[in-house]
């Protein structure tokens, strides 16, 4: 029997990168294919969190796949229907603003195009610090975006960061399962993080 192959592209919000790995061995050890697809940013750049070698390293060590990086390698994930589900994750302002607009110039980007042809579930797992600001109108955009799901979010730092909000990367795959029998996780929206839910 095939395996569901899920696209899992990265963008540049380079502090979320090792949640969002974990998450991607969470996928293989749950005998997902995954194919693995990063944004120029995020394959090119070093940060205080990672090097872009160590990164390649890592998603090569988990996949046993070399992340698509280029444009010509990631047109033909549509035509080719290389991916059952695409997601972004993290998913920044700057891409979740190109999705929205119809610019398609990283991989990532167009990896996402390419997959949305075929009518297959698109999942954002977004990571930005102005999701509640000039980001605000972009996600609000895409929640209505036929076969579009988004992992649950919530803010990550309200005192320091108001408008800020990141994705629960632990529940990437309830919201795979979900995606996939076409229905949006629930709830969309979390406790913000250093607060305590009262019983």
């Amino acid at each position: 029997m095939k395996k569901t192959t899920i696209g899992f592209a990265m963008t540049g919000s380079f502090c979320t990168f090792e949640a969002a790995l974990k998450q991607m061995e969470e996928l293989v050890q749950r005998d997902y294919e995954v194919l693995p697809v990063l944004s120029y940013h995020a394959s090119q750049l070093d940060t205080r969190f990672m090097t872009a070698k160590h990164l390649h390293e890592r998603i090569q060590e988990i996949t046993g796949r070399a992340p698509i990086t280029t444009l010509q390698e990631a047109e033909p994930i549509g035509p080719k229907k290389m991916t059952d589900l695409y997601m972004i994750a993290p998913a920044t302002g700057n891409s979740l603003a190109k999705l929205v607009n119809g610019i398609f110039d990283t991989p990532a980007l167009l990896g996402a195009k390419s997959h949305l042809r075929n009518d297959r579930p698109l999942v954002l797992a977004v990571s930005t610090n102005d999701a509640l600001g000039a980001a605000a109108q972009n996600i609000g955009r895409l929640m209505t975006w036929r076969n579009v799901y988004l992992v649950p979010f919530r803010q990550d730092n309200a005192l320091q960061k108001p408008r800020s909000l990141v994705a629960d990367f632990t529940q990437i795959p309830k919201t795979i399962t979900s995606a996939l029998c076409g229905v949006q996780l629930q709830p969309m929206t979390g406790t913000p993080l250093g607060t305590v839910e009262k019983s």
